[in-house]
């Protein structure tokens, strides 16, 4: 139970319908479709596209969004890949030609078709029980007549300033006279509300054949980016496989490669081998939460890709033999086991939404632009912020996540599902770029290893190897004694450069009828019930 005279957040608990997101707007919009008679798919994209305009800097729809979807909470999930892909022209061989040897985050080669919007209208398409229409009326009205700035938003949103600044549209439509606007201002996107209502009247096809896609392929070509309308028009995202792996009597559900959904299964898998009869945040556990993902992390940057290039075999990875080979590294070399191969692009934005309606119908969505602001390039016309997802290629031959034409890059935003007996049990997303993988090893282990609530693990101190690095980042909460016994071992404690990560998560009590949510403190949402 928790001390409630101690600070924090009670679980959130309801019976007919929940949200969480990372903003209140965005809650309270899912919450409205669900008492509207919308379902989950419903409130989850509404929620996502006020997120798009009141959390700019952390998603937008110039980014890309992934999925997955439980029917009245069955264990036949569904997922759905919205991730762009790249030019047709685009090559490593093409982009080595123009000089580019590695590719810059304020680049048009950093610009993948964004996938949002596809991924909204199919979705809602196939799923949803309300327009398109009325699911984006709430955002249109924010861009449209203005919402104020939250405070992790101002705080994001007061580190990108040099990046906005460097494109026009960017420095008109999110700066104030050169400035970020601060928590509590209102802020307007006119633009950015022309283009929601274009979208909610002609459908997602306006967005990649319409004017949009032509403004934004002019704004790139404009700056030597090889993307055409052909790109645009021919795109599309696809409902792939959801991958699985067992942990302590629960199925654990990812969405498939080219995201890092395997890698968070992996380092669950690794977990599962060692007994939880000690501290869940001594040094002994994190030692091994460190290491496990330092292993992982190098398969992901070395194999990991678009599966329609050089597939990746998920089913030996979680094998068991496989499984043993890497746990067997654990704790041998604290400070070099699993030492990452390569370099990978930060990434630290992205907005998670989990909704669960009166049907128990559940959705687990998630839409990034990657870095905050992404590119800090805005389509003139539009007020579409793009994404800098293409950072996460490789410029390498023969690398699986190498840049090729349509090839879309490997992803770090990972929904997910945990079920059991048939059923969802809870549905659930740690944002944060590149810590989303050990997130959900981390918050599931707290939950499933050692009994801990939803609440009160999403609230523990956390750490992350930096891959590429043989630092550690340590939030400063972690206690004194845990910290120095880490340092003693060998690992270098660094300070992040904020908070790591983000939560939110809803379980489903079904004997009882009732609903449990939890919203992590880190960001500025949170759960919601009716």
């Amino acid at each position: 139970m928790r001390d409630f005279e101690q600070p924090g957040r009670s679980l959130v608990m309801s019976t007919t319908g929940m949200a969480a997101t990372s903003h209140p707007a965005s809650t309270l919009a899912a919450v409205r479709v669900l008492e509207a008679g919308g379902n989950a798919m419903d409130a989850a994209i509404a929620a996502c596209a006020v997120q798009c305009v009141v959390e700019p800097g952390s998603t937008g729809v110039g980014g890309d969004c992934f999925a997955l979807y439980s029917r009245r909470g069955s264990d036949d999930i569904i997922a759905f890949n919205g991730s762009g892909w790249a030019p047709a022209a685009a090559s490593v061989a093409a982009l080595r030609s123009r000089g580019v040897t590695a590719i810059d985050r304020h680049s048009p080669h950093a610009v993948t078709v964004p996938g949002a919007v596809d991924a909204w209208a199919t979705l809602a398409r196939d799923h949803g029980s309300l327009p398109l229409k009325q699911l984006l009326a709430p955002a249109i009205g924010f861009a449209r007549d203005g919402y104020a700035v939250a405070p992790r938003a101002a705080a994001d949103w007061a580190n990108q300033v040099q990046l906005l600044s460097l494109d026009k549209a960017a420095r008109q439509q999110m700066l104030v006279d050169g400035k970020p606007p601060r928590a509590g201002s209102v802020h307007r996107q006119p633009l950015l509300a022309r283009t929601l209502e274009a979208i909610a009247q002609a459908g997602a096809r306006v967005f990649y054949e319409g004017f949009i896609a032509e403004d934004i392929v002019a704004c790139l070509r404009g700056m030597g980016g090889l993307h055409t309308m052909d790109d645009f028009a021919q795109f599309h995202g696809e409902y792939v496989k959801p991958i699985k792996a067992s942990f302590r009597g629960y199925d654990v559900h990812e969405c498939p490669p080219n995201g890092q959904g395997i890698i968070a299964l992996m380092i669950l898998k690794m977990l599962e081998g060692f007994d939880a009869n000690d501290d869940p945040l001594g040094a002994d556990r994190l030692q091994r939460e460190i290491d496990a993902t330092r292993i992982a992390y190098a398969i992901r940057d070395a194999a990991l890709g678009d599966p329609r290039g050089q597939p990746m075999d998920v089913e030996q990875l979680l094998a068991d033999e496989s499984i043993r080979a890497m746990r067997s590294r654990i704790g041998a070399q604290s400070t070099s086991a699993g030492a990452p191969l390569t370099k990978t692009a930060e990434h630290k934005d992205t907005v998670y939404i989990c909704v669960v309606d009166k049907d128990r119908n559940c959705a687990s969505f998630i839409n990034s632009l990657f870095h905050p602001f992404g590119t800090g390039i805005m389509s003139p016309q539009t007020g579409v912020m793009l994404h800098n997802r293409g950072q996460s290629f490789a410029l390498e031959e023969g690398h699986p996540n190498a840049i090729a034409p349509h090839a879309r890059p490997m992803h770090t935003i990972i929904p997910g599902m945990v079920t059991q007996n048939g059923k969802v049990k809870m549905t659930f997303g740690v944002m944060g770029g590149r810590y989303q993988a050990m997130g959900h090893a981390h918050f599931l282990s707290k939950v499933l290893d050692y009994g801990l609530d939803m609440q009160t693990a999403m609230d523990l101190p956390r750490v992350f190897p930096r891959p590429g690095t043989h630092l550690v980042e340590a939030e400063g909460t972690l206690p004194a004694a845990v910290r120095e016994e880490l340092t003693r071992r060998g690992f270098e404690l660094v300070a992040p450069n904020w908070a790591i990560g983000g939560a939110q998560a809803i379980l489903i009590d079904w004997e009882a009828g009732s609903l449990v949510g939890a919203s992590d403190h880190r960001k500025d949402g949170c759960a919601l019930g009716i």
